[in-house]
């Protein structure tokens, strides 16, 4: 990785942003004090509601973090099939004694809001999920001092990334928990490529530094990856169930909860294909949910909710990548020294192996 974003921080460890409330100020600045590149979540939130993020960040860190924003969707034409799905939420709906929330709520995320705070206030690190920016845009961000990445899901992804000017690609396998990070929703959506087999993908396809994310939750693996190719690694789940983070305590507790066997893609809560703990809701919606996002998202957003307050787990997105069960419940800031401890292991066995 180039010198630009390896001075940043010592420890090749990412804390991934995940949108929702989990990556709290305090999530980001813990993993900023261990070494690590903490990151904020703009989605879903207004460019407001972004910067007080970022000045509450701030204030707990002298340290570089990034933000990640989330791009703008263009129209798909499923209004219909969103209409169907509504008709049949109706029943959690009243279950949940809730209403449906508007699909119609916006496509844009605040898009250029946000991009305005970005470049008015600029922050060590930007980066983008669900597409591409446009060239103007990250060579405004190069132009403010900032470092700029992209989410990639296969090797013509990268292409596109670097045809486009980020300053790396963020590879994305398809273990990682959450929202796969396509740059379009295409109905076959929601299978990818494994995280090593990618990483050696995109290392062919583009000179990009390229950050690792998808399944790992230990210091080896993190080894394996930057053997690879990679630069850094990018953790979600693994931070999941640390005590800074915003999960819902739910949420937590069920990545390790027996109850909770597996994780598959699901277009049930948002309409995107996004890797979940399979519990009722999924089951019984995923088939049928319509490729339709943002407008699905909107359309379950007061469900989940619902299912929170009620302490029900079984209808809540419980999003998490496909190592889930190796979940630790270490504050941040130890976990990504743990992290580096085990990941200095790993090479030293490696190096030693190598020696024989």
């Amino acid at each position: 990785m180039s010198s630009a974003l390896t001075d940043l921080f010592p420890q090749p460890i990412v804390q991934a942003p995940m949108a929702g409330g989990v990556s709290v100020p305090l999530l980001a600045a813990a993993v900023c004090e261990a070494g690590g590149l903490g990151f904020l979540a703009a989605g879903y939130k207004t460019a407001d509601g972004m910067y007080q993020e970022i000045k509450q960040l701030r204030s707990l860190t002298a340290h570089p973090f990034g933000v990640n924003v989330f791009m703008p969707q263009p129209e798909h034409g499923e209004s219909g099939a969103v209409e169907v799905y509504a008709h049949q939420l109706a029943g959690e709906a009243a279950w949940y004694e809730t209403e449906l929330g508007d699909p119609e709520s916006g496509r844009d995320d605040g898009y250029d809001a946000k991009l305005a705070v970005l470049l008015d206030n600029p922050v060590p690190v930007v980066s983008f999920h669900f597409g591409v920016p446009e060239r103007e845009v990250l060579d405004a961000l190069r132009r403010a001092g900032t470092y700029t990445l992209v989410t990639a899901t296969t090797a013509e992804e990268a292409r596109a990334v670097e045809r486009a000017g980020a300053d790396a690609v963020i590879a994305q396998g398809a273990e990682a928990g959450g929202h796969q990070g396509t740059h379009r929703d295409l109905a076959e959506n929601g299978g990818g490529t494994g995280l090593l087999s990618l990483i050696a993908q995109v290392r062919e396809a583009v000179s990009l530094p390229v950050v690792a994310a998808g399944g790992i939750m230990r210091g080896s693996q993190i080894a394996a990856a930057l053997a690879a190719g990679a630069s850094a690694a990018q953790l979600g789940t693994a931070f999941l169930a640390t005590p800074e983070s915003g999960a819902h305590a739910l949420h937590k507790q069920a990545l390790t909860n027996p109850l909770f066997t597996r994780t598959e893609p699901t277009r049930a809560f948002s309409g995107r294909p996004a890797r979940a703990l399979v519990n009722r809701f999924l089951r019984e919606h995923g088939p049928y949910a319509p490729a339709a996002y943002p407008e699905v998202h909107h359309l379950t957003a007061p469900l989940r909710k619902a299912a929170a307050k009620a302490q029900d787990a079984q209808g809540m997105a419980l999003w998490a990548g496909q190592g889930h069960r190796m979940a630790r419940e270490l504050p941040a800031g130890r976990l990504v020294e743990t992290l580096a401890a085990e990941l200095a292991d790993a090479r030293t066995a490696l190096s030693r192996g190598g020696a024989r």
